[in-house]
């Protein structure tokens, strides 16, 4: 994973007040150069906000002259890469001030996003002018540039990695389907992606939404979208949500049995391993394609246990026969996860049915 310093940094900075130089004709813009002074300590998104605030405050204050100058940096094929993203917020916010700026703003993002997506600084409009912003938005679904038709998906998700919450989306969830309905089919595997991780994150908030609007899409299916339905539907299926699991699929096993569930281990050692393994037999009369899943429940700091599923396999299983299954579970401290000491447990679910469990206790 590249450094803050390497994506936006000293040189990163410099090269984008050369770009600016050159658009507004002044010899330097002392104020954007000086801002990667402070960068020490500071993580990409606050270096960000740092810059932006330099080109706000030495750029023209007015909407209009700034957008110029940023169109006149275009030009260049050096204006790309990380620096686009203060550049995009700084658009967002001197757009947003002006009360004729805001649709030229959101056209301006739209041309800056093939250099670098502008799915962080459109939350700015969003937050602004909802209405306004989607309807835009919309307007991109068909547009010639795969970039500015992904922005359409990616800038208005509900829970986008590394960007803020808007919360007129996550009140109204069901506000950006008929963008989703205009791109699930795009042609473009990039812009399907971002239309399958928007409704991951619309089922978080509405499962039956989620649900029923890929049924819908499954209803004149072609060769992409299956597989962007359960890319879509991945959370609801780990969670065991009955609706999305039927529609994939995956009944309720009725005829399918757990045994032999074992642990190698009853104590784990803090960042240890605990191996686990286990039959699946199918007593049916026919084959039948499963989802096993198992779940760690994790003690939290106030004693209380907490599940985490995680993703183990999908099996087809003929009947009669058993089905071996093993897995190595890591205790190994990750930066998204702090462990605590005290009785834990593991436990097998397949098609989102929990079916057996074993504790264990894990220690300093």
């Amino acid at each position: 994973m590249p450094t803050a310093d390497e994506l936006l940094g000293t040189a990163v900075v410099a090269d984008l007040a050369r770009c600016l130089e050159r658009a507004t004709g002044r010899r330097r813009l002392d104020g954007v150069r000086g801002s990667a002074a402070v960068f020490e300590g500071l993580s990409l998104s606050e270096r960000t906000r740092v810059v932006r605030d330099a080109m706000l405050n030495e750029l023209p204050d007015d909407y209009s002259a700034f957008a110029q100058v940023i169109r006149a940096a275009l030009v260049e094929d050096a204006f790309t890469g990380w620096m686009i993203w203060p550049v995009t917020e700084a658009v967002a916010v001197s757009a947003t001030q002006d009360p004729e700026g805001f649709d030229d703003g959101m056209a301006l993002l739209a041309e800056l996003t093939s250099r670098l997506t502008g799915e962080f600084a459109i939350r700015t409009f969003l937050d602004v002018d909802l209405e306004r912003a989607l309807e835009i938005v919309l307007g991109w679904t068909d547009h010639e540039d795969e970039h500015v038709r992904r922005l359409a998906s990616e800038g208005t998700r509900t829970r986008l990695p590394w960007a803020r919450r808007v919360k007129a989306l996550t009140a109204r969830p069901e506000s950006t389907i008929p963008i989703l309905d205009a791109l699930y089919r795009d042609e473009s595997e990039y812009v399907r992606r971002s239309v399958a991780n928007h409704l991951n994150d619309l089922s978080r908030a509405d499962p039956a939404l989620a649900v029923a609007t890929a049924k819908r899409w499954l209803q004149e299916p072609n060769s992409d979208i299956p597989k962007l339905v359960r890319h879509a539907l991945r959370t609801l299926v780990k969670s065991g949500d009955p609706d999305a699991l039927s529609l994939l699929g995956f009944a309720p096993p009725a005829n399918v049995v757990v045994s032999e569930f074992v642990i190698d281990r009853d104590v784990v050692d803090a960042g240890g391993e605990l191996n686990f393994d286990f039959a699946v037999t199918n007593n049916g009369s026919e084959s039948v394609t499963v989802v096993i899943d198992y779940i760690v429940h994790h003690v939290k700091a106030n004693g209380q246990t907490t599940p985490k599923v995680f993703k183990l396999t999908t099996r087809t299983l003929p009947p009669g026969v058993p089905t071996l299954i093993a897995k190595r579970h890591s205790f190994r401290p990750i930066s998204t996860r702090k462990y605590y000491v005290g009785e834990h447990a593991v436990e097998v679910q397949i098609n989102g049915v929990r079916q057996v469990r074993s504790a264990f206790r894990l220690e300093a």
